[in-house]
Order: structure tokens, then C-alpha cells, then sequence
């Protein structure tokens, strides 16, 4: 009978473990060849880089006769086509429903191991999201011909999340314009740059973080939305307005490296946005920074988030298209129900 994994290995691809601060990978006997001669193979010290090494060593699973293999080829061939903070929330969830689904037969689940998992975890959200990428990875096993059919799919009615309603008033845009910053550069002064760009284009924060000085040209602002660029590869044009205009110009003036190639950059002229992990940790900072001062020293009394900014823009568009369009939607739906918050006003019969 095999030995019961340690606790923090559980939920690891089968052969690997976790020990002296990185990961490795228990060579099966007689691919040592594959594997640099070695028996124990180092993967790498973060669980991201461990995935890319050992999907660069193996093309993927043969067989999955168990939810674990299944995941395993999940792991090589679908999250790298994904996001890069999606790949990251994603190799976090396959190893929570490995530890409970891993050793099931790909037929074997039933819809009331997906309602007793939900039931059972302390975050709701969070336990939705790792059944998601389940019913996703039993759909590429059909595709792949391991079943003929979902086990599930079709079957497990969850109650859905509320969509956030945060509406944000222009008064409370005043305020945080308002806010005196206390220095010439950076800080306040980029934040406010950002938060009129945002409201005036809709763009998300990674494609506001990319942009450089050679996308500002004679017919607009030119973007080509990371969320879409490896599907469709679609180009947006934003046209120039007085007003987009003068957020750039605020954008410009509050770079502390006039020389940058990016709009928004920090002290050494590099842009926020990491391509490696997908993050803005110095961004998310000073957001973090404006947002507790916006809180501390104006009437704003609700925080509200980046995303909320890009809700405000569609919500005042005049035209639920002229919203699509601006937050490059494929449809109007999503625009609509998510983005669309604004209170509406409705006329009394007489």
C-alpha cells in the first residue's frame, strides 16, 4: 500500500514533491535520459515555473484514466493558452480539486460531489471558480476521446455571484482630482492622470499599464486589448478628443522619466506592468496609497476599484453599443448585465 502523501505535496502532480524550498520531480526508472541522467529532478522554486519546466519536458498525458492525469494534461496544454494571471489562479485551483477529485474516474464524479465540494469549502467564490475549471478539464476530456460524455455538465444549477453595483459619481471623481499631491511627479499626480483616462476610454489596467508613447498617434490611441491578443489579435483605435487629449498630457507631465517609452512608468522609467507574471505590483501600491488618502482626506466614503472605473465609462456612454465598443466586447450582453450601472431613469406615467 503507498505511503499517504505529505500535506504539502497533496494536491502535486503524481511523482512530484515540494522540499527545500522548491519543487522536484521523481524520475520513473528508466526516463533518466530524458531528464538530464538525473533521478530526482529540480522543476523550479515557484509553482508557475515548475509547470513550464516539466510541460517543456513532457508533451503530454498518453492516458488519464483518473481525474489527477486528466488535470496533468489540463496543466501542459490548456492554462498556457490562457492569461497570465489566469494561468497562476488556475494552477492553484487544479491542486485543490486534485486533493479531493484526483484519484476519481473521469465518469465517477456525480453532481452531488460538485454541490457537496461547494458546501463544504469556506470560500463560496473561490470554490465555484475550482469547479469551473473542472467541468472545463472534462470537457476537453471528451474532446480528447478519453469519455464520450460530461459527467455533469448540464446537471449542477449553482446559484450564481451578485454583480458588483458600484456606481462611481462624478462629484466623487472632483474629489479625487482634487486630491493635492505631494510630489511633482508620480504618485497622486499619475493615479489622477490614469483615473480620467480610464473613465474616458474604458481601457483595462493592463492595457492602460502597456501603453507607450508610440501607440499615441495622429488618429488616436492605439491599443490591441490583452485580454483578446492571443485569440483574435484585434486592434482598437480610441480617437483623440480635448479631453483624452489633456489626459495624456496630465499622464506625460506626471511621468518621473520624461524619457520613458511608457506613459505610465515608475522611478527608473520601466513600465508597471510585469509580461512574466502578469502583475503590477508597484502600480497596485501606489493605487493602494491614493485610495487610502482619497478615503482620509476627501467626501468620498465608499471605496471603489480600478475595474469600477471601466463600469463608470460604459455607463455613461449615451448607447449601450458606444459601451460595447469601448470596452471591446464581443456582444452587448456582458456590457449590459456587468458594466452597465448607472441608475436608470424612468418617467412616471403622468
Amino acid at each position: 500500500m503507498p505511503r499517504e502523501r505529505k500535506p504539502e505535496n497533496k494536491g502535486l502532480p503524481k511523482r512530484w514533491r515540494h522540499t527545500h524550498g522548491g519543487y522536484y520531480y521523481q524520475v520513473p526508472p528508466g526516463e533518466e535520459n530524458s531528464w538530464d541522467g538525473k533521478k530526482t529532478f529540480r522543476l523550479g522554486t515557484k509553482l508557475s515555473d515548475a509547470y513550464a519546466m516539466w510541460a517543456d519536458r513532457l508533451k503530454y498525458v498518453e492516458d488519464a484514466t483518473n481525474v489527477a492525469a486528466l488535470l496533468d494534461r489540463y496543466a501542459l496544454q490548456v492554462i498556457p493558452t490562457k492569461k497570465l494571471t489566469t494561468q497562476a489562479q488556475n494552477r492553484s485551483a487544479i491542486k485543490k480539486v486534485r486533493v479531493v477529485f484526483g484519484k476519481m474516474n473521469l465518469l465517477g464524479i456525480k453532481p452531488r460531489h460538485v454541490y457537496q465540494y461547494i458546501d463544504k469549502s469556506d470560500g463560496k467564490t473561490g470554490a465555484r471558480r475550482e469547479m469551473e475549471i473542472l467541468s472545463h478539464a472534462l470537457t476537453k476530456a471528451v474532446e480528447w476521446g478519453y469519455i464520450d460524455k460530461h459527467p455533469f455538465k448540464g446537471e449542477v444549477r449553482l446559484t450564481g455571484e451578485k454583480s458588483r453595483t458600484r456606481y462611481i459619481d462624478d462629484w466623487e471623481v472632483v474629489e479625487c482630482l482634487t486630491l493635492v499631491p505631494k510630489r511633482k511627479s508620480g504618485g497622486v499626480l499619475a493615479v489622477q492622470a490614469y483615473i480620467r483616462l480610464a473613465i474616458l476610454t474604458g481601457m483595462r489596467r493592463g492595457d492602460l499599464l502597456r501603453l507607450t508613447m508610440s501607440d499615441l498617434r495622429d488618429d488616436g490611441i492605439h491599443v490591441t486589448p490583452g485580454k483578446t491578443e492571443a485569440r483574435t489579435g484585434k486592434r482598437i483605435i480610441i480617437g483623440w478628443s480635448d479631453e483624452v487629449h489633456a489626459a495624456v498630457a496630465m499622464a506625460k507631465q506626471a511621468r518621473p522619466v520624461k524619457l520613458s517609452p511608457f506613459l505610465f512608468c515608475n522611478r527608473l522609467g520601466k513600465g508597471y506592468f510585469n509580461e512574466g507574471t502578469g502583475r503590477a505590483g508597484g502600480w497596485e501600491s501606489a493605487w493602494k496609497s491614493f485610495a487610502n488618502r482619497v478615503m482620509a482626506e476627501t467626501k468620498v466614503s465608499e471605496r471603489f476599484t480600478e475595474h469600477d472605473l471601466r463600469a463608470k465609462c460604459a455607463s455613461d456612454a449615451d448607447t449601450l453599443e458606444h459601451a460595447r465598443q469601448l470596452l471591446s466586447h464581443a456582444d452587448g450582453a456582458i456590457t449590459e448585465r456587468v458594466y452597465r450601472r448607472k441608475p436608470e431613469l424612468v418617467r412616471p406615467l403622468r
